[in-house]
Formats: C-alpha cells, sequence, structure tokens
C-alpha cells in the first residue's frame, strides 16, 4: 500500500463495500451506526450473516442494527443495556433514516423472551415478561406454523401508505389500527388467561383488519394459502410483518394436517422456536 493511500474498511453483507471513510458506507444502518459508536476506522471488517433474508416482514433490520450496536460497544469495551442498544437502533431507522416503522422489533431484537411492549404516545415504551406459565409457552410454541411464501417486499412501502394516512387522519385508518390495538390487548389476555384458542381466531380477526390498511397487503395466492390453511386446522394466521409477502403464521391443534396441505402447496415450513436471550455476543 502506497504511504499516502487510506486504509480501506471491510464491510460484508449481501454486497461488499471498501469505503475509505465511514461518510461513504452505502449501507445506511452500519453507516449511521459507526457514526453513532464513534467509530470512523480505518482497518474496521463487518462480515453479516443471516438465516432469513430481507424484505419478509421478520423484524431484519431491526435484529441487524441491535446486533451491531451491540458489537460495536464491545469492540470499544463498553457495556449497552437492551434498552439503550433498542432505542439507539429505533434512532437510527425512525429519526435518521426517516423509515416509517415503530420501535417492537428493536425492543424484542435487543429484550428477547416473550414480552409485553407498551408504547406510549410519546414513544416511550415500558416492558415486562409475558405472565404465563412454562407450560403455556410450550404449548404456544408447539401450536405455531410459520411458512414462506417466497415472496419478497420492502416494508417500507406498504408501510407508507398507512403512515401517510395515519398523518393525514385518515378515519377509516386511524378506526382499524384502534381496532388492532384493541385486538393485541385481547390477545395478551387470552395467552395470560390460557385460552390458546382464543389467541388463534384474534389472529384471524387481526388479519382481516390487516388486509383492509392496504391493497398490497395480500394477494391472490397469499389469500388461497390463507384459506386453504382455515380448512385445513389453522384457527387463525396472519403475514408477519408489513405485509405484502414473507412468512405467513398459523395457530393450529392440528399442526400434522396444516403442515401437509402447506407442504401440497410448495410452501416451506420454517421451524421456530422462542428466544430468551435477545441480542448477545457469542
Amino acid at each position: 500500500m502506497h504511504e499516502t493511500e487510506q486504509p480501506e474498511m471491510l464491510l460484508r453483507y449481501s454486497q461488499i463495500e471498501r469505503p475509505k471513510r465511514v461518510d461513504d458506507v452505502r449501507h445506511p444502518i452500519i453507516r449511521e451506526a459507526l457514526r453513532l459508536a464513534g467509530i470512523a476506522g480505518p482497518g474496521i471488517e463487518i462480515t453479516s450473516m443471516a438465516d432469513i433474508p430481507a424484505g419478509t416482514g421478520l423484524g431484519s433490520s431491526g435484529s441487524f442494527g441491535t446486533c451491531l450496536l451491540k458489537v460495536l460497544h464491545n469492540f470499544k469495551r463498553q457495556n449497552i443495556h437492551p434498552r439503550e442498544l433498542a432505542e439507539m437502533a429505533c434512532h437510527i431507522e425512525i429519526d435518521l433514516l426517516k423509515e416509517p416503522v415503530g420501535k417492537q422489533d428493536q425492543y424484542i431484537a435487543a429484550h428477547g423472551g416473550v414480552t409485553v411492549f407498551d408504547i406510549a404516545r410519546d414513544g416511550v415504551v415500558s416492558t415486562r415478561a409475558l405472565r404465563a406459565s412454562a407450560d403455556t409457552l410450550d404449548l404456544l410454541e408447539d401450536s405455531l406454523l410459520m411458512v414462506s411464501t417466497k415472496l419478497h417486499r420492502v416494508a417500507g412501502q406498504v408501510l407508507k401508505e398507512q403512515d401517510d394516512r395515519t398523518r393525514a387522519d385518515d378515519a377509516a385508518m386511524i378506526d382499524n389500527l384502534h381496532r388492532v390495538k384493541e385486538l393485541g390487548q385481547r390477545s395478551l389476555e387470552a395467552i395470560e388467561s390460557a385460552n390458546l384458542g382464543d389467541l388463534g381466531r384474534l389472529m384471524n380477526e387481526h388479519w382481516q383488519y390487516k388486509k383492509r390498511r392496504s391493497p398490497m397487503m395480500s394477494n391472490v395466492d397469499i389469500d388461497r394459502w390463507y384459506e386453504l390453511a382455515m380448512a385445513n386446522g389453522a384457527l387463525g394466521g396472519k403475514l408477519i410483518g408489513a405485509g405484502g409477502g414473507g412468512f405467513l403464521l398459523f395457530y393450529t391443534e392440528q399442526k400434522a394436517r396444516l403442515r401437509a396441505a402447506m407442504r401440497g402447496e410448495g410452501l416451506t415450513e420454517v421451524k421456530l422456536g422462542f428466544d430468551h436471550e435477545g441480542t448477545k455476543i457469542l
């Protein structure tokens, strides 16, 4: 290397970058996380690997942000509390990058567990553990089945319409969101009272409201797969995340029957389990 040549950073994700300065980093979350952490390089190498692709509704950007910030703080020999970690990740996506997203993905990635979040109007988030027995959580985990639609979408495209209509005080959108909030509260009550069948039926009711929020929320294939699932043992389900693609999650008391029906459509099951640790250094 020439004496006056500035060393590069090496960033590997779905692309490879070799920027000389943080300001030259194209990946928006990496760039803003490096700035927040006060790391300017050079000689920094960051490699990202994932089991699930982006654009599938599983909170990949929130998980990526919390993980990256955790690593950068560890690099600087600094501890960071899960709440601070989540807020920093939210600050990047919501305040700096102006993405029309909420705070739930970053908070659950940072905290882990089956956790209850109460998000106030001013954005302050309070957390508590779910009040449910280990047996209830085991049964819930065993009763969920998730399949990939193999359809990817950019969440911002689906969420922007919802955000714009909400900011414009669109009465139908605001009423829809209030009803979904109520369904969330009833779902929490169903789990904490161990009435998991009620949770499945509430998931179905939620999906019907969710579909009304945007014509991009579903399509003929997703609707057909959903109806097939409901005819083969699902009590309810929904597309995970913003909608438009990604993964379908169902609650069922007839898992083998539902699994066979989804497999017959060529849909791939993705095994899931509850994580109770949150973002951590391995």
